[in-house]
């Protein structure tokens, strides 16, 4: 299966975020996510597997958002071990939902 990505485009530069990352990925352009104090809010989950919501994200870290994906699709249940890859990306983590 192929992760699903969202980004909430109602966020102050969520469009731009989703814009750069279609580039390479579908992107789920999606109204507000609720969390409007850290824009622009984006979500990867996969059925099967733990889900995870980013906040502050801006389109200069579409780079570790896609490797963030990578990882997580070779991920066993999406846990992701090791987020040294995603560099600044893994300090931006909301949180990771069960799956």
């Amino acid at each position: 299966m192929v992760p699903k990505l969202a980004v909430c485009v109602t966020c102050q530069g969520g469009a731009d975020l989703a814009n750069t990352l279609e580039e390479t990925v579908q992107v789920t352009r999606t109204e507000c996510m609720n969390v409007c104090t850290r824009p622009a809010t984006v979500s990867v989950r996969e059925e099967g597997k733990a889900a995870y919501l980013f906040g502050d994200v801006t389109r200069d870290l579409a780079p570790d958002v896609l490797t963030f994906l990578d990882l997580y699709a070779s991920s066993v249940g999406g846990i992701v071990t090791d987020a040294r890859p995603i560099g600044e990306l893994r300090f931006l983590l909301i949180g990771r939902l069960p799956a």
